[in-house]
Order: C-alpha cells, then structure tokens, then sequence
C-alpha cells in the first residue's frame, strides 16, 4: 500500500493529520487484529498480531488487554513480557529491547496533540519515539511520555508517570518520576 504525505510525516516525527485515510486504514487493521487476541490469546491470534509488528524477538509473551495504535512502528527483542492491559500508541517507534518486563496496564505514549484548539480539532500532531533498554522492568500502571529512554536495567515504579529519561541501573517512581 502506498503511504500518504502524513504517514511520511508521522515517521519522520513531523507534524501529520491523524485523520488521513491510510493512517485510520492502518489503527482499524491492528484494533481488529489486537481484538482477535484480546477475545482468544492464541498462538495463531498472536502470530497475525506480531505480523504487524515492525519486528519481534523469540520468547516474546504478551497477555490478553493489549491496544496498540499501529503496530508497525513496534519492535520487541528477545524474551519481552508485557502483561494484561498495556497501552502503545505507536505514533512514532517504540523500541523495547531484550528481556524486557512490563506491568499490566503500563502505558506508552509517542503521540503529542496540538495545543492549539483549532489544530487539534483538525487532528495535528506529531510523535516523539520511545526506547525501552535491555532487561528494564516497566511497572504496572506507569505511563511512559513521548521522547523517553529508559536505561539498561532501569526500573518504573508501579503507578509512575515518566517525563524524562532514566539513567541506566536507577530506580524512579512518582509523578513525575524521579
């Protein structure tokens, strides 16, 4: 399928409508694919789900709940567990790296909305991506903003709302994380 000027531009992390036709073409295919898994977690459900997916390593394992908004912008290393409920809004690249464990119902948000009412209304936005580093531990309902990395090892306390990037090996918590 040929990619619109805002597909190009939601990649590039530039300003794009979320309303063209090959972006809402694009969230219906992974909603109706993620609601396959989400009714029956299978194997076979969970294949066509990763078949969107940018890339994804062996021994990933993700559980019932999941939302994601595109799908092709996600890559997952080797060994990822993301349990119940999780929130990717993969607007720009979410990247999680090996070993990787995520809480139930953590969110990811690379999607940012005008501030401007009238071009929010029109559905202008753009995105800033998401690294997860190798064998961090995402709590459960901590929400990752956009343009964050978290280091090698790192962990977000349950319940954290991350602002800014955390340094390899820390520990933050709260809101904002600290």
């Amino acid at each position: 399928m040929a990619r619109s000027d805002d597909w190009q531009r939601m990649v590039r992390g530039e300003p794009y409508c979320s309303l063209a036709p090959d972006l809402l073409q694009q969230r219906e295919l992974i909603r109706q694919r993620s609601a396959q898994f989400n009714r029956a977690p299978s194997k076979g459900h969970l294949k066509r789900l990763f078949e969107q997916f940018e890339s994804v390593g062996e021994q990933c394992f993700i559980e019932a709940g999941l939302f994601v908004d595109y799908g092709s912008q996600m890559t997952l290393g080797r060994a990822v567990y993301i349990n119940a409920h999780c929130v990717f809004l993969d607007s720009a690249p979410i990247r999680i790296d090996d070993e990787v464990l995520i809480g139930p119902a953590a969110q990811f948000y690379t999607a940012q909305h005008a501030l401007d009412a009238e071009a929010r209304a029109k559905g202008l936005m753009w995105a800033e991506p998401i690294h997860i580093k190798t064998r961090a531990w995402i709590g459960g309902g901590a929400i990752i903003l956009p343009g964050i990395t978290i280091g090698v090892g790192a962990v977000v306390a349950a319940g954290s709302v991350v602002t800014r990037d955390v340094a390899d090996g820390a520990l933050v918590k709260g809101n904002p994380a600290r």
